[in-house]
């Protein structure tokens, strides 16, 4: 596996990979490099085989504080002092656009991906952690969908899939107010799966200890879980059990499911090869 970036880094511990939100000094405030290179990491992770899971995690003291505003409002008006309002539509549609299909990225990685967030989770941080499949959190972590605050429609995925997340009356009271709502409020609504110690040490032992879990089942029957669950979307129950039916058909001659099997019969924890 070979990555590398000025704002992400990449490590690997067994089947369990984590990506870091490395811009601490900046509370990982999400620019051009991060958006750039997000996809070339989810395409390391993929390209990997020994990896099974991903935990998302931030250095310094929050995990992310949204987009860059510094960076992105220069652009923004110095795009509108030089171009046509016509070409200046269309730069900021690609933009908008190519930090969209960033975050994708990561949704739509085959392994689970596991956020574990602290600190401040603002704007951009929802984005990205809505994409993930469980959400962690520590004591101190702060949750806001800010975008209205500063005069955005919030428009690289919450509003897509939070309503997956959450009920519709919550994601409207989130996203029309931009209130700030602390861990213990997210794990009520459903935001995040549960709430652990104080800060970041905590909430990463809890991560670890999940995606450890995780990591130890058959790969094959995790991944085709996550892809049965994504295909269920816009199906109905009868065309999602048609999806399953074929997916086990492919995969239920695993020689996981054969290790499966002989661990059973022989009282013992089963080794999982993926194959």
């Amino acid at each position: 596996m070979t990555f590398s970036s000025d704002v992400l880094t990449l490590n690997l511990a067994g089947p369990v990979a984590t990506l870091w939100l490395d811009r601490g000094e900046k509370r990982n405030a999400l620019g051009g490099a991060f958006w750039h290179d997000l996809p070339l990491a989810v395409k390391a992770i993929g390209e990997d085989p020994s990896i099974r899971v991903l935990v998302v995690a931030a250095k310094g003291p929050h995990f992310c504080v949204g987009l860059d505003l510094t960076e992105f409002g220069g652009g923004l008006l110095s795009a509108e002092e030089t171009s046509s309002r016509a070409t200046s539509n269309a730069r900021t549609y690609d933009a908008v656009r190519a930090m969209q299909n960033s975050v994708t990225s990561l949704g739509e990685l085959p392994v689970p991906v596991i956020a574990a967030v602290h600190g401040c989770c603002i704007g951009g941080g929802v984005d990205l952690i809505t994409a993930c499949d469980i959400r962690l959190a520590s004591g101190d972590a702060l949750f806001s969908v800010r975008e209205a605050k500063v005069a955005i429609v919030a428009d690289l995925g919450t509003l897509q899939r939070l309503p997956r997340i959450l009920s519709a009356g919550h994601v409207a009271e989130l996203a029309f107010s931009a209130k700030d709502i602390d861990a213990a409020r997210a794990a009520a609504l459903g935001l995040v799966n549960s709430v652990h110690g104080t800060g970041p040490e905590d909430v990463l032992a809890a991560a670890y200890e999940l995606a450890t879990q995780i990591a130890a089942n058959s790969p094959i029957a995790v991944k085709g879980t996550k892809a049965v669950l994504a295909a269920n979307d816009g199906r109905t129950v009868d065309e999602g059990l048609d999806f399953v039916a074929r997916w086990n058909t492919m995969y239920l001659q695993s020689n996981d499911l054969r290790e499966a099997l002989s661990a059973f019969v022989e009282r013992r924890a089963p080794v999982f090869n993926g194959d």
